[in-house]
C-alpha cells in the first residue's frame, strides 16, 4: 500500500465496502463526474463495490435504502452495476439520478423515474457578468462592495461553526443540518476541498466550500455544497462569494462549475416513466411546502447564474412512496 492510500484510510469516516477507503477514493477521481460524487464520502454511507467497475453509495432508514447519485463508474458499466446492485436491493429508491440511470432502472426494473428537481451547470469559459439577465448579481455585488465585503480564500476554518449555528436558526428547519443531499459541513476526508470566506471589517461573515467533480483524474468542475451567511449581514455575500470563486476557478482552467441540486424545481410535462402522482404531489409540496425548506428562494438565487438546466431524477418501485419519502425526509432531517 502506497503512503498516500495510507494517509487517506486513516482518515475514512465512512462505512467499508469490498474496497478499502483510499481504493474508493481512486474510483471517485477517475468516474466522479456527478455534483453529488464527493458526497457518496461522507460519514454514515454504506457502499455496493464491483472490482474494477466502482461503487454505488446509499443510506438505510426505516429499512429502506436510498441510493444517492448515480454511480461512480464508467457510465457504459452503469447497466451492470445497477443490475447487480438491483439484485441486492430490489426495493432501494434512487435520488438525484442521472436521466440515463433513470432509464436503465426503468427499463430493466421498472421503476418509475420522477423528476425530482433541477441541475444546472455553468461553463466557466464563457462566463461573465454582463447582460441583462445578471442585473441581480451585480446589484448585490455591489452593495457587497459598498459595505466592505471582501473575499478571500482559506485552508483553515475561520469562525465557521459560529457562523453555521447563527445560520440556522435563521432556516426554516432549526433543528439539524440536512445530510445525506446536503454532505454534512465536517468531513474528516476534504481533498480538493475549496473554501472562499468573506469579511467585513475583518470578520468572518460568510463562506461557501465547494467540492471537485472529477473526471480521468482532473478536477472538471466544482460544485457549492454548504453555504452559510452571517445573520447580521444578508444580502449579497452568497452571490459575492460565488462569482469571486467562478473567476478563481476560470483562471486555473477549471472547465465548469456545477451549481447542485435545485430540489422540486420541475416542468410541467409527464414524461413516460414518470409517476403522475407522486409528480403532483412533487408539485403541491413546492407550492405549500415552502414551511419545510425554501424551495423557491433556492430556485430563484441559483437560475440568477443562467447555466444550463438539466433535470434530475428519483426512481422508486411504488407509483406514490409514501413510506419511502417519509423516511427520506427522516433521513434528511427535513422532519
Amino acid at each position: 500500500m502506497t503512503d498516500q492510500a495510507l494517509v487517506l484510510d486513516r482518515y475514512s469516516d465512512v462505512r467499508q465496502g469490498n474496497f478499502s477507503f483510499s481504493e474508493r477514493v481512486n474510483y471517485l477521481k477517475e468516474f466522479g463526474r456527478h455534483s453529488q460524487s464527493f458526497s457518496t464520502l461522507q460519514p454514515g454511507m454504506d457502499f455496493f463495490d464491483l472490482e474494477g467497475i466502482g461503487y454505488v453509495g446509499f443510506m438505510r432508514k426505516w429499512g429502506n435504502v436510498f441510493v444517492l447519485s448515480d454511480p461512480v463508474c464508467a457510465a457504459e458499466n452503469f447497466d451492470l452495476i445497477l443490475t447487480e446492485f438491483h439484485k441486492k436491493f430490489p426495493r432501494a429508491s434512487y435520488i438525484q439520478v442521472s436521466k440515463d440511470v433513470a432509464d436503465i432502472l426503468h427499463k430493466r426494473f421498472g421503476l418509475y423515474g420522477t423528476q425530482f428537481g433541477s441541475e444546472s451547470r455553468i461553463d466557466l469559459q464563457k462566463w461573465s457578468l454582463t447582460g441583462k439577465k445578471k442585473q441581480v448579481l451585480r446589484t448585490a455585488i455591489n452593495q457587497a462592495e459598498k459595505h466592505g465585503i471582501t473575499v478571500k480564500e482559506r485552508f483553515s476554518d475561520d469562525h465557521t461553526r459560529e457562523i453555521s449555528e447563527a445560520w440556522i436558526k435563521t432556516r426554516k428547519c432549526k433543528s439539524n443540518e440536512i445530510r445525506f443531499l446536503i454532505r454534512p459541513m465536517n468531513m474528516n476526508y476534504k481533498e480538493n476541498e475549496r473554501h472562499f470566506y468573506a469579511y467585513q471589517d475583518g470578520k468572518a461573515v460568510g463562506f461557501i466550500y465547494f467540492d471537485p467533480v472529477y473526471d480521468k483524474n482532473k478536477i472538471v468542475s466544482y460544485v457549492p455544497n454548504i453555504s452559510r451567511a452571517s445573520a447580521d449581514f444578508k444580502q449579497g455575500i452568497f452571490y459575492t462569494l460565488m462569482t469571486h470563486a467562478m473567476e478563481v476557478f476560470k483562471e486555473e482552467g477549471v472547465t465548469y462549475l456545477d451549481l447542485g441540486l435545485v430540489p422540486l424545481m420541475l416542468t410541467r410535462e409527464t414524461e413516460p416513466q414518470e409517476s403522475r402522482l407522486l409528480k403532483k404531489l412533487l408539485h403541491m409540496v413546492y407550492e405549500k411546502g415552502n414551511f419545510l425548506y425554501n424551495f423557491k428562494g433556492l430556485e430563484f438565487t441559483k437560475t440568477r447564474f443562467r447555466g444550463e438546466v438539466f433535470k434530475t431524477y428519483c426512481c422508486h418501485s411504488k407509483p406514490l412512496p409514501m413510506i419511502e419519502f417519509l423516511a427520506m425526509f427522516k433521513l434528511t432531517r427535513l422532519i
